[in-house]
C-alpha cells in the first residue's frame, strides 16, 4: 500500500476501480463516511464488514489501482491541472446535484465553474450559416448585457466550436468539455481555439490521461455540458444527434432548454424544431425573449419591490417562508438562482413550491420562474 498522503491520489485512485462507475463511487463515499483515503486503508475484513461485496473488494484492494492512480497524480502534476473532487466545495455545483455526476474533474485552464449565470450551447458539427450567425449575434448581445456568463460547449466541429470562438471574440470565458484525457485535443484543428480559451476559461473533462475520444466517451461527456449550466441552446441539429441527447439530458435534470428553430425543409433545423413541437425545448425568439425566460433582468432596471401581504391565517414551514422571504424581494426568480440562495438542489425544491402554489402564496411563470401570488 502508497503511502503518499496525498488525498488526490486516493480520489484519483477510486474512478480506478473496475466495475465502479459514478453512483457506485459515490455510495462507497457515503459507506466509509465521506472519506475516499478510508476506503483504500482499510483491510479486506473492515470493508466486508462495512457491507462491501467481496468482489468489489477484491478491486479496490487490487495494487494496480494505486500504481496508476499515482502516475496519473504525477501527469496532473507535471502539467499543472487542476482536480475538483465531488466532495469539494469548489467542485461545480450545479454539476453535483445530478445524480450522475463524476466523482472526479480535470481541468486545464482559469475559470469560476460557479458564476451566477452559465450557458451550455450545442448543436450539429455541419452547422450553417444560420447557426453560426445566431451563435455570433447571440453572444454578442449576452456579452454587452451580461459579461461575466460562463459559456460551455463541447470543442466539436461546427456549432461547439462556434460557441466558444465567438465566447473569445466577445471576451466571454468559455469552456470546452472532453471526451478525452487532457493529453491530447480532439479534433486536432481545433488546438490553437484551445490554447486561447486556457486564458479565459479551459478545458474539463473527467477522463484520465491516454483516454481516446471513442464514442461513448462523447455520450458522458454532454452530461456535463447539460449538468453544469443553468440553460441549454439547441443552435442546429438533425433528427438524431449528440446535441438532442445532451437536450433530453438537461431535461431528466430540470434545466430550461431553448431551440433555435428553422424551416421545415431545413435539415439541420428538423431537430430542434421536433424539440421545440413536443415541448422538450422553449422555442428561442430572440436574446431578449431568453432573457426574460430565465428572469435575467438587469439589476440596474428592475423594479423596487415592496414586500407583499400574506394571508395571516396560512401557516407556512420554515423552508416555505424562507422561499416567500426571498421573493419579497424580487419580482421573480428563476429555481436555479433560489436552488443557490437556499443551498438547497433544485429537485428537492419543486414538491415545496408546488405546495406554496397550492396554497396560494406563490405563482409558477413560464421558464422555471416563481414569484409571489
Amino acid at each position: 500500500m502508497s503511502t503518499n498522503t496525498d488525498k488526490r491520489l486516493y480520489q484519483i485512485a477510486l474512478t480506478q476501480i473496475t466495475g465502479v462507475g459514478d453512483i457506485t463511487a459515490r455510495n462507497l463515499l457515503q459507506i466509509v463516511g465521506g472519506d475516499e483515503e478510508a476506503i483504500f486503508r482499510s483491510n479486506r475484513k473492515s470493508l466486508i464488514n462495512k457491507g462491501i461485496s467481496s468482489k468489489l473488494v477484491d478491486e479496490i484492494l487490487k495494487p494496480a489501482v494505486i500504481d496508476n492512480a499515482e502516475k496519473e497524480l504525477l501527469f496532473v502534476d507535471k502539467n499543472n491541472i487542476s482536480t475538483y473532487f465531488i466532495n469539494e466545495a469548489d467542485y461545480p455545483k450545479r454539476l453535483r446535484e445530478c445524480s450522475d455526476a463524476p466523482v472526479m474533474l480535470y481541468f486545464k485552464g482559469e475559470a469560476d465553474f460557479n458564476k451566477e449565470k452559465v450557458i451550455s450551447i450545442v448543436g450539429t458539427r455541419q452547422s450553417t450559416t444560420y447557426g453560426n450567425s445566431f451563435c455570433d449575434n447571440f453572444l454578442k448581445d449576452i456579452s454587452s448585457i451580461f459579461p461575466d456568463t460562463l459559456i460551455i460547449s463541447g470543442l466539436a466541429y461546427g456549432i461547439d466550436i462556434q460557441a466558444h470562438r465567438f465566447a473569445i471574440k466577445y471576451n466571454l470565458p468559455t469552456i470546452g468539455v472532453l471526451a478525452h484525457g487532457l493529453d491530447t485535443i480532439y479534433p486536432s484543428p481545433h488546438r490553437q481555439t484551445a490554447i486561447e480559451m486556457l486564458n479565459n476559461g479551459g478545458l474539463l473533462s473527467e477522463f484520465q490521461s491516454k483516454t481516446e475520444p471513442d464514442r461513448f466517451n462523447f455520450v458522458r461527456r454532454n452530461r456535463i455540458v447539460a449538468g453544469m449550466a443553468d440553460a441549454i441552446v439547441v443552435v442546429e441539429s438533425d433528427e438524431k444527434g449528440g446535441s438532442l441527447i445532451t437536450a433530453e439530458i438537461a431535461n431528466s435534470y430540470c434545466k430550461d432548454v431553448f431551440a433555435v428553430p428553422g424551416k421545415m425543409t431545413d435539415k439541420y433545423s428538423r431537430g430542434c424544431n421536433k424539440l421545440i413541437a413536443s415541448h422538450k425545448a422553449d422555442l428561442l425568439l430572440s436574446s431578449e425573449y431568453f432573457f426574460h425566460q430565465m428572469g435575467w433582468e438587469k439589476e440596474s432596471s428592475q423594479k423596487k419591490k415592496s414586500p407583499k401581504q400574506q394571508n395571516l391565517f396560512i401557516t407556512f414551514t420554515n423552508e416555505e417562508q424562507a422561499i416567500i422571504d426571498i421573493l419579497n424581494k424580487k419580482d421573480s426568480i428563476h429555481i436555479d438562482q433560489l436552488s443557490r440562495e437556499l443551498n438547497i438542489p433544485a429537485y428537492t425544491l419543486f414538491s415545496t413550491l408546488l405546495e406554496l402554489e397550492m396554497k396560494g402564496a406563490i405563482k409558477n411563470l413560464p421558464g422555471n420562474l416563481f414569484a409571489l401570488s
